[in-house]
């Protein structure tokens, strides 16, 4: 079993795209937050900085990418010290509707800056470690994609297919942007010592056939005792170890990834309540609803209901 894939698959992935920019000095863009996505800014040409928060400014050089996890607020501008104006309203001063190239200054042969931007979107109460180990900001520099092919050559295309702008461009443009955040990810793991450990459990032998025991199997009984038999190892190592890299432990891992694999059921709608609570391990749907309720904060019932909305 990949668990990467299945990971992303049962959070539905999604890449979407906005824009590409012509930008020319001076320039300073404030980006709201919006917090169910991990927004990127692919510099096609020319430079800028990235800045989240009170954190240092990352610099954008040609051919670097930076996700901002979270949909954390944060201002990108051709100079660090600039002060930014909204982004709204840059677009509304630009007469930019949301159609082709969002252009500030003169146009777009004499643009300093190009820059491709996105966002990745997860479903509705998506949520797991992998998500919660993101930092601030990933910043892969141009030099980091030639130790990755794929990540190299997906970056490539999505910059080809914009300048081309062919039927069907956007489509294939938010398509790689779902590879280049795995890639991404990838590359850049040891940019967070919480996704590095993650990373690392999902590639161990041991650790990662506990992980694909509880994926494969999310009904049974499993136990720290059981899983541990899984991976190989006893059971005050494995739990020592699990917790180390995953950053949590095998039971909180089972007991949340149930949950997200509820999700996906209740957001499909085919199955009752009680069907997905004997799926995914309950024993009854009331201990499903109470478990459901305490981490989504609204009934299973209702958020079926919502989502079928």
């Amino acid at each position: 079993m990949d668990l990467l894939s299945d990971i992303l698959d049962s959070l539905a992935l999604q890449g979407q795209f906005y824009f590409r920019t012509c930008f020319n000095s001076p320039w300073s863009i404030g980006v709201p937050d919006y917090a169910a996505a991990i927004r990127f800014h692919f510099a096609v040409q020319g430079e800028c900085y990235v800045r989240a928060g009170d954190d240092d400014p990352i610099h954008l050089r040609q051919g670097d990418l930076v996700l901002v996890p979270c949909g954390a607020a944060h201002v990108l501008s051709d100079t660090p010290e600039r002060r930014p104006v909204g982004l709204e309203t840059v677009m509304q001063d630009n007469g930019y509707t949301g159609n082709g190239t969002f252009i500030v200054g003169d146009g777009c042969e004499r643009a300093a800056t190009q820059l491709m931007c996105g966002h990745f979107t997860f479903a509705e109460g998506g949520d797991h470690p992998l998500l919660r180990s993101l930092p601030a900001m990933i910043h892969l520099s141009a030099g980091m994609r030639s130790a990755s092919f794929w990540l190299d050559e997906a970056l490539r295309l999505m910059a080809r297919q914009m300048a081309d702008d062919n039927p069907g461009s956007i489509a294939v443009v938010r398509r790689m942007s779902e590879i280049i955040f795995i890639e991404t990810i990838r590359s850049c793991s040891a940019q967070s010592e919480q996704l590095s450990g993650l990373m690392e459990a999902l590639a161990d032998p041991k650790i990662s056939r506990a992980i694909q025991a509880m994926h494969r199997d999310v009904a049974t009984h499993w136990t720290v005792d059981t899983l541990a038999g899984e991976a190989a190892m006893s059971r005050s190592r494995f739990a020592a170890r699990f917790q180390e890299l995953v950053g949590c432990g095998p039971l909180t891992y089972l007991a949340e990834w149930r949950l997200q694999k509820a999700c996906a059921m209740l957001r499909e709608g085919r199955l009752s309540v009680q069907e997905v609570a004997g799926r995914i391990g309950y024993q009854s749907p009331a201990a499903f609803t109470r478990a459901f309720t305490n981490m989504f904060g609204e009934t299973p019932t209702g958020f079926r209901m919502r989502m079928a909305a």
